[in-house]
């Protein structure tokens, strides 16, 4: 948890394995004494018990597939601000994530370039035990053990309007993740 700044901007990009990830992480930075707003699927923010939550929490409603630019301003604003923003380039949960990760975004390049803040790589696994993609499954283990690895933070390089720059840090962020999930699992 050091590898997340007690102060500063920063991104925390993780892999996507569990409803469940967005608390994970939002728990490891509360210890950090700091609070983190996330990218959430806009879809989320019309459910009336989701809904409430996200939007009391401060969390920023992206359309998926869009390239939701106004989404993406208020998370750099975020950063500009010296918060910590969460994003997991996957975009959804991974229905497979024993097959390794999904194809990642660039949301977080466009993210990282533009407020030239670093991107700390996470790695989660074994919360998918009690919440994978198909829904919640309550069976034993009851206290499913699961992980978090943290890699050192990557230092933006590029430039935000260069597609080319956009998608090599994009891929240079998903290795480091995947690194960061091997980690993890070992731990879990």
């Amino acid at each position: 948890r050091e590898r997340i700044p007690r102060e500063g901007p920063a991104i925390l990009a993780a892999n996507h394995v569990s409803a469940l990830d967005g608390i994970l992480l939002a728990l490891a930075a509360a210890e950090r004494g700091r609070p983190i707003r996330f990218l959430v699927a806009a879809e989320f923010f019309r459910r009336p018990f989701h809904g409430f939550f996200l939007r009391r929490f401060g969390q920023i409603a992206v359309r998926r597939g869009e390239q939701d630019q106004a989404a993406l301003d208020e998370a750099v604003d975020t950063l500009r601000g010296g918060a910590l923003v969460g994003i997991f380039p996957e975009g959804q949960v991974n229905p497979d994530p024993e097959a390794g990760l999904a194809r990642g975004r660039t949301g977080v390049a466009r993210l990282a370039l533009a407020a030239r803040a670093p991107v700390v790589p996470v790695g989660i696994w074994g919360s998918q035990g009690r919440w994978p993609r198909a829904g919640l499954h309550l069976r034993r283990p009851l206290r499913t053990p699961v992980a978090l690895a943290l890699g050192p933070p990557l230092e933006p390089s590029g430039d935000p309007g260069s597609r080319e720059d956009l998608e090599a840090f994009r891929d240079r962020v998903m290795e480091a993740i995947g690194a960061q999930v091997g980690r993890a699992r070992a731990l879990a």
